[in-house]
């Protein structure tokens, strides 16, 4: 017997070196994957929110918590400007800054740039590691180990994690996953301690990212799908008491969040679970200390007095505001169609778009198909733990089907899903790989025997056949996803928007770094108290690498502000021109795409302009039917409409262009976004004046002169 227990206990000592070994290698390869962009290009901020996220968090690592908590930015919002630590989630730059001063304090000397650019490929070094635990609680440590080395590379979760992706989300889904990992402990243990954790790291995660909102409805819809299973028990109920109490207090210390835990709609299905998990024990208690008859009389009275007395109280506080509404974001949720009808602000980000069917294979390819077969597994054994990836699975495919944003939150319960099928699957067909089975005893030789045992082992021959067939076709299911998420990363998610490329004819790659050269300018030649007017997409590129100040940006607070900008790139010169006035504007920015093929400019935004422009009071004249052709179409060729040929944007962007030749055998002035040729070519400025055009024409920058040079 000790040969038989030492043997055990080396056989267990080999199995937890190979799993250390296959989770180290997924986490190192969560790292390695997410670094494409900074082998392709230098160490560089992607997208527009992360140059915000890196500006703040370097005024955190110089100035101090106290005066970046304290901080007032005049650069932005002009002439509002913004307090900058009341109105953003600081978890994302105090993790840096914390990690930025260790480094320091071992004698690494690290610039805190490079701490932003590789922050979200370590935190999903990190992910791989709690998606692994996570999976491991649902099933089994080798569903963890299929999860994990899944989400290393899903591009679903790479779009925000790729080096140089310095946004929210970059942490953010690391503090969800290891949120719902402390949970499921803490409901199989029912310990406080575990509790207690779970709540800190709902803590870390409603300082990082407005998506909490999400996970603390999940884990009450948890708890109420046990109650309603039958499954409620004293473990649950210390569970949920202890991470709804300390997480809601250590919540509201977040001074963008105050006091929503228990005043906003959105948080209300927490608090009224937290009441339902009190109410439930208190008729426990009861139900034992009183007989049956009695409880039951006492139950219905209780029930009825608790249920007025609550939607009462629920509709007084509604009444006098003390509740306030869902935001519209929220109703964008549950409604798609409603942020484009009543808040055009919010459905002019591409993010909050409805997500397309090619969108969800391209970012998690044969994830989509495995999914199902997760879900199917974890019903036919239901258990606490599996209810509650059940459900996360099912709102979170849900959610990420209604705004494209939300495909993030998605890709990890894909991957753990994912990993639970091909665990189970590869369990039960890989035993079937032996042939004949297990060793059998001697059988008298006859001829009967020797029928059934030709017939034996024909069934096990075919058996194992169909197991090596499934075994390979699996193979290569994970091989070809492993070629596609590594396609998707360099192809999609590993160039930064500021730094664009594109293929030459010839196969080259050409590289315009136009957004930079644009900023520098703006930084070197003009007065460092000048004031640019751009949409707000480029608000906080402008305010980082150019340090001047910015009448809108990518925080989108205050509607009627945008609008107002929105209303002088939609009017003509000389409306446009008293607005800039009022504004205080000194320069203006507009983002051209007609010269190379670039799509994502202002001309293709402009309709949104429009819309937000028009979306208040003082822009009720701009009416977005007046910007389209008499065919209904919006065109920019000489069947346009007139109000569109004449608007502000539309002169800004075409300046000159009408004397430009951007393909052979095309009329000068083609534009090859739109594929038409422009239908104002021959005219002047009278407002404006060209300051700087970069080197593709993708960023073109305006002086606004001054009263008494107006027709000069």
């Amino acid at each position: 017997m000790d040969q038989v227990s030492k043997l055990r206990m080396n056989l267990e000592k080999q199995e937890s070196l190979i799993k250390l070994g296959i989770l180290t290698t997924a986490a190192i390869l969560s790292f390695s994957t997410r670094l494409f962009s900074v082998l392709r290009f230098e160490s560089v901020i992607h997208e527009f929110d992360p140059y915000f996220n890196y500006r703040t968090t370097k005024h955190l690592a110089e100035q101090g918590f106290y005066n970046f908590h304290n901080w007032f930015d005049d650069r932005a919002w002009y002439p509002l400007g913004r307090i900058i630590g009341g109105t953003i989630y600081p978890g994302l730059m105090v993790t840096s800054a914390v990690l930025y001063r260790l480094m320091w304090l071992a004698n690494i000397t690290v610039d805190i740039r490079n701490v932003c650019v590789f922050l979200a490929p370590f935190f999903s070094s990190l992910t791989t590691i709690v998606t692994y635990l996570l999976t491991k609680e649902i099933h089994s440590s080798g569903a963890g180990l299929v999860a994990g080395a899944m989400i290393s590379i899903v591009p679903g979760y790479i779009s925000r994690s790729v080096a140089g992706s310095y946004d929210n989300e970059g942490i953010a889904i690391f503090c969800m996953l290891l949120t719902y990992y402390t949970w499921i402990k803490a409901v199989k243990t029912g310990a406080i301690l575990w509790a207690t954790l779970a709540a800190l790291a709902y803590f870390y995660m409603v300082s990082s990212w407005g998506g909490y909102v999400f996970l603390i409805n999940l884990i009450p819809l948890h708890v109420l799908a046990l109650m309603a299973t039958g499954r409620f028990t004293h473990r649950v109920y210390i569970a949920y008491s202890t991470l709804y109490t300390i997480g809601t207090i250590l919540s509201m210390q977040i001074s963008f969040v105050g006091f929503q835990p228990v005043q906003s709609s959105e948080h209300m299905l927490a608090f009224g679970v937290f009441g339902l998990c009190q109410l439930h024990a208190f008729v426990d208690y009861v139900r034992s200390a009183v007989p049956k008859e009695h409880f039951d009389t006492l139950f219905q009275a209780l029930i009825v007095t608790i249920a007025s007395v609550v939607a009462l109280t629920g509709l007084a506080l509604t009444v006098t505001g003390k509740i306030s509404p869902w935001t519209g974001r929220f109703y964008s949720l549950l409604d798609p169609s409603y942020a484009k009808n009543h808040i055009p602000i919010i459905a002019s980000v591409s993010e909050h778009q409805p997500t397309s069917w090619s969108s969800f294979y391209f970012d998690l390819q044969i994830l989509v198909f495995l999914f199902p077969a997760g879900l199917y597994f974890c019903f036919s054994k239901l258990s606490d733990a599996n209810i509650f990836i059940i459900l996360y699975g099912v709102t979170s495919i849900y959610f990420a089907g209604v705004m494209v944003r939300l495909m993030l939150v998605l890709a990890p319960v894909m991957c753990i899903l994912s990993g639970i099928a091909i665990s189970h699957l590869l369990t039960k067909y890989i035993r079937n790989m032996e042939v004949g089975g297990p060793g059998l005893a001697p059988v008298p030789e006859n001829s009967s025997n020797r029928k059934a045992k030709a017939r034996y082992e024909q069934q096990s021959s075919v058996k194992n056949e169909v197991a090596i067939g499934f075994v390979l076709l699996v193979t290569f299911l994970l091989v070809t996803y492993t070629f596609h998420c590594t396609w998707v990363t360099s192809e999609a998610y590993s160039s930064p928007s500021i730094v664009l490329s594109a293929r030459s004819q010839d196969g080259g790659r050409i590289i315009f770094d136009d957004f930079r050269e644009a900023y520098y300018w703006l930084k070197m030649n003009t007065p460092e108290d000048a004031r640019v007017m751009s949409w707000w997409d480029y608000g906080y590129q402008i305010t980082a690498m150019a340090n001047r100040t910015i009448l809108v940006d990518n925080n989108t607070w205050n509607n009627t502000h945008i609008s107002r900008v929105g209303q002088a790139m939609a009017s003509t010169e000389e409306k446009a021109y008293e607005i800039m006035k009022e504004l205080d504007v000194d320069y203006v920015l507009v983002i051209f795409g007609g010269l190379t093929g670039y799509s994502s400019d202002d001309i293709n935004k402009f309709l949104w302009m429009v819309r937000i422009g028009g979306s208040t009071d003082r822009g009720a004249h701009i009416k977005e039917m007046d910007y389209y052709a008499p065919s209904g179409d919006f065109r920019i060729d000489k069947e346009g409409s007139p109000v569109l040929l004449n608007c502000l944007m539309y002169k800004m962007c075409y300046y000159r262009f009408g004397q430009v030749y951007t393909e052979g055998g095309k009329a000068p002035g083609y534009d090859r976004v739109r594929g038409a040729e422009i239908g104002n070519k021959d005219f002047e400025l009278d407002v404006l004046e060209e300051a700087y055009t970069t080197e593709h024409w993708l960023v073109r920058i305006y002086k606004v002169k001054d009263l008494s040079n107006r027709g000069v």
